[in-house]
């Protein structure tokens, strides 16, 4: 059984960020964290302001006020508005019942829209607004074991998934048909939904690291790259597997060997206290040995979270910062030979307190 979230305990956090007056939240990855709302990004503009004296307020369409009702323990406040009236009234009230006028806010840059932005200033010209979105996802970057079963319930999904389609899949058939099969077997594994939008590529396409999926038919002998992924409770998976409908040329047994032995060198590095560009060049030494190098092109590995892609942990060259206990990425390096095709072998992994635990489980093998 699941432990209850501590939403409150979450948003302490974020009072501690030094330098503003307040936290501005709004809809997407962050309000789900600290809030457990999953308010969508619309016209109608929804804030929720995390306060120092411990309060939680949200300007707020009178429609979607309902979804505060339902949670008491949120003990959060509404400034709501209507269609009629218009959301500068809410804005107003927010700014002065708040106490924040010629104050600073905190603000996620990433998320935070200039609509939203030039209505605070439209109350008040004299707001000051300090980015934050870093103190928030080194918030975020730190996985509860809640958190992180989630992705690991997400991965077995998904990874049951693919076993379904693999035994499907024919040469002859489609990038768009695979991709619109395996959709169908993420729901029928129980995924709630797709991390992202399934990326199907056969034979030459596969090279393209962050190609399209396309009506290409797949041939025997092509490879087949898969880079998919569901979720769970909106905590995702992020997987790819390289798979040979046929007989592999050497030249495509010989890259995907040595993928498969640079995800190995960068995994066996991970542990607390590691500089993040350490994982990234154990599996990029790997290639680079096996004469490959330039057709290495993208970074190692990225954070996983509610956030398919997160910017920490980062695991790219030249990159200090150093793994911590909780930490959730993806370990993905590939090869991309242009006209020939690519391989990329992508595993899910956390960093615990004595190193690593490999969420993925689908064999690495190259299978045939």
């Amino acid at each position: 059984m699941m432990t209850a979230v501590n939403y409150a305990h979450r948003q302490d956090k974020l009072r501690q960020i030094a330098g503003v007056d307040a936290v501005l939240i709004v809809p997407g990855a962050n309000m789900l964290y600290f809030t457990g709302l999953k308010y969508h990004l619309s016209e109608r503009p929804i804030i929720a302001f995390v306060t120092p004296d411990g309060a939680l307020s949200f300007i707020v369409p009178q429609l979607e006020v309902p979804q505060l009702n339902v949670r008491p323990d949120l003990e959060a406040r509404a400034f709501a508005w209507t269609d009629t009236d218009g959301f500068m009234g809410a804005f107003r009230q927010a700014i002065d019942e708040l106490g924040l006028r010629g104050k600073t806010l905190g603000v996620d840059g990433l998320t935070m829209r200039v609509s939203e932005w030039l209505a605070l200033l439209e109350v008040d010209p004299t707001l000051r607004v300090k980015a934050v979105e870093r103190d928030i996802i080194k918030i975020r970057a730190i996985k509860t074991p809640e958190e992180i079963e989630l992705m690991r319930q997400a991965t077995r999904r998904s990874e049951a998934a693919l076993d379904k389609l693999l035994a499907w899949v024919q040469p002859g058939m489609t990038e768009r048909q695979i991709a619109a099969r395996l959709s169908d077997e993420l729901t029928a594994q129980g995924c709630s939904g797709l991390s992202f939008e399934s990326l199907v590529q056969t034979g030459p396409n596969s090279a393209l690291p962050h190609g399209t999926t396309t009506d290409r038919v797949l041939q025997r002998d092509d490879l087949l790259l898969i880079d998919f992924g569901g979720t769970v409770d909106g905590y995702p998976a992020d997987i790819t597997r390289t798979v040979c409908l046929g007989t592999p040329t050497a030249d495509m047994q010989t890259i995907y060997e040595t993928v498969l032995a640079a995800n190995t060198a960068a995994k066996a590095v991970v542990a607390p206290g590691v500089p993040m560009g350490a994982v990234d060049k154990a599996a990029r030494d790997v290639i680079e040995a096996a004469g490959y190098g330039e057709y290495f092109i993208h970074r190692t590995g990225h954070g996983l979270g509610l956030d398919v892609h997160e910017p920490v942990p980062q695991i790219a060259a030249g990159v200090t910062d150093v793994l911590e206990t909780g930490m959730t990425f993806t370990i993905e390096p590939g090869i991309y030979l242009p006209g020939v095709g690519g391989v990329r072998i992508e595993d899910n992994v956390a960093v615990t307190a004595d190193g690593i635990d490999v969420l993925t489980t689908y064999p690495r093998r190259l299978t045939v």
